[in-house]
């Protein structure tokens, strides 16, 4: 695909944050396939996933190569606009970022989220550190032929409980506007789901904010309604297809009886014969 073609997806995928986007995360090629056939409007992925599928743990635990491949994959499989989970970028300077955010548009995609975080437990990246690893992904994706890359902005102040709570919401905002004049597109604040104060980050920032949903979170409507526009469920899609397997697999081990089992007609066409 033509470096045009990836901006006017890039673009596409811009403009479907005016309203309210809703990501099913995504792991493989016929995962992605299944979500597009859902109705979904663009593609995510998941790190989480990806590693999950490959036998590692999450967090940052995948390579360069190893990511950018999953999404080359993904994006194979799906006419749709493909944002993918970069994590922190596969390495802490701006330099690392940069050629992460190559390879990623070379695979396929017109967006990523990237961390501000490294390792659990460390500290998260100073806002000045982080704004110069967005600043180079931005750079890197004009570069690429790419400019309206959406480069979506994680922040895990609120994750990893970072500073006291009454802290947390000033930390956000500031990051926000530091990651804003950097060159990112939305904000996304994961471990954030009290509505009250998602309806106070949404009115205070310049940026869409991203939430990270899933069972027992607030429903799509509601987050709408305090502002979020964009709504993704991180790992928990890839979980829900574990444990679906997994009831069906005990059914049949157990009583050799298949009602786990779902009429896999209509995926079969979206899997297989795509």
């Amino acid at each position: 695909m033509s470096t045009g073609d990836l901006n006017d997806k890039a673009k596409l995928l811009k403009a479907l944050h005016e309203d309210v986007l809703v990501l099913p995360n995504v792991w493989d090629a016929s995962s992605a396939a299944v979500v597009a056939l859902a109705g979904a409007k663009a593609i995510a992925t998941t790190s989480a996933g990806v590693a999950w599928a490959l036998g590692r743990p999450d967090g940052h635990k995948l390579g360069r190569q190893e990511a950018t491949a999953a999404v080359g994959r993904i994006a194979g499989a799906v006419d749709l606009p493909v944002t993918a989970d970069l994590e922190n970028g596969y390495g802490a300077s701006p330099d690392d970022v940069a050629a992460t955010v190559r390879a990623a548009i070379a695979a396929g995609a017109v967006g990523c989220n990237l961390e501000d975080s490294r390792d659990r437990g460390e500290p998260l990246h100073t806002p000045e550190e982080q704004a110069a690893r967005i600043a180079a992904a931005r750079s890197a994706a004009i570069a690429a032929g790419v400019p309206d890359f959406v480069i979506n902005a994680r922040t895990d102040v609120h994750l990893y409980q970072i500073g006291e709570p009454d802290e947390r919401p000033a930390d956000v905002r500031g990051r926000a506007a530091i990651y804003q004049n950097a060159g990112a597109d939305s904000l996304f604040v994961p471990g954030l789901l009290d509505l009250a104060a998602l309806r106070e980050l949404t009115s205070s920032v310049g940026l869409p904010v991203n939430a990270m949903a899933g069972p027992g979170a607030p429903t799509v409507a509601e987050l709408a309604d305090a502002g979020v526009r964009r709504i993704s469920v991180g790992g928990s899609l890839h979980l829900a297809a574990y444990a679906a397997a997994h009831q069906a697999a005990v059914e049949l081990l157990e009583t050799g009886t298949y009602g786990a089992f779902p009429d896999p007609s209509a995926i079969a066409r979206a899997v297989v014969l795509r």
